[in-house]
């Protein structure tokens, strides 16, 4: 995300009560350029805020020459000093749903832990044993970006091209969405490894450009309705927000290659979506 976009992301996240000072964003624009020459990234982008209680992880990503793998997550909780998150494992993910519950503390050492009794054997030899979990918080912070990832983050159709090779690029003849086609969901896309692409048919596989249609559009979310798309500052702006992680916002300027996505919570999943739609 360019410093047009970071400013552009910020002022509508702020629409939820949450931004950054402008104390921050000065800061942010010099240490990213820092981080992005530190770790010899391709580009670095602004991925978003997670509220603590005692202090908020800011959070960046590195992308190498394929923008979607190799991708490195890093924290900040001073705008200037970044520290390298683990990459979320199954494991680790497992671990952090059993033992980390509540709000995230803002301190990356926290220990979460979580005992329970398994039984152990078979028959008469079945024995119960009792097992200890404990994660920290940087691994359950590592988990929680990567499950935001999967399931909000957002990119319009025409963004991004996968060349035969498989390395998936920035589009530099992006010009954008026309406004009427911005306006459909289905021509957003989620950045990540497809799902629901896998499972279509030849046939509908044939009506696909696989240069640009290689990713699950947003249409095709289960549960429906997860997804709020708006027109706003005068229908100059596609604004989406996500129901299922509340504080994603994406934007998208029409007939630009302006987009972009934040994330601005406390980085809790909402469990009550089913009953709000």
């Amino acid at each position: 995300m360019d410093s047009d976009s970071l400013h552009y992301s910020l002022d509508l996240a702020a629409g939820n009560g949450l931004t950054l000072s402008s104390e921050q964003r000065a800061a942010l624009q010099t240490s990213l350029v820092i981080l992005k020459r530190s770790y010899k990234f391709s580009r670095v982008l602004f991925w978003g805020k997670i509220l603590g209680i005692k202090c908020d992880y800011l959070i960046a990503q590195g992308v190498e020459e394929d923008e979607m793998k190799k991708k490195k997550s890093l924290y900040s909780l001073n705008c200037l000093d970044w520290h390298l998150l683990p990459q979320a494992t199954e494991s680790m993910t497992a671990d952090v749903a059993l033992a980390a519950q509540g709000r995230f503390t803002g301190d990356p050492s926290h220990q979460y832990e979580h005992t329970e009794t398994r039984t152990e054997g078979e028959g008469d030899e079945a024995t119960e044993v009792e097992v200890k979990v404990k994660v920290n918080e940087a691994s359950r912070l590592a988990t929680t970006v990567s499950n935001i990832d999967k399931d909000v983050s957002v990119v319009p159709r025409g963004a991004f091209t996968k060349s035969p090779s498989g390395k998936v690029q920035i589009n530099r003849s992006f010009g954008g969405l026309h406004p009427t086609e911005a306006a459909k969901l289905r021509n957003y896309l989620h950045f990540r490894e497809p799902v629901n692409l896998k499972k279509k048919s030849i046939l509908e596989m044939s009506y696909l450009n696989p240069a640009l249609d290689f990713l699950d559009p947003l249409s095709e979310d289960i549960p429906k309705g997860s997804w709020s798309l708006q027109l706003e500052r005068g229908g100059t702006v596609c604004v989406l927000r996500s129901l299922l992680w509340l504080g994603l916002t994406s934007f998208h300027v029409p007939q630009t290659p302006q987009h972009g996505y934040i994330y601005m919570g406390d980085g809790l999943i909402n469990l009550d979506l089913p009953f709000m739609l």
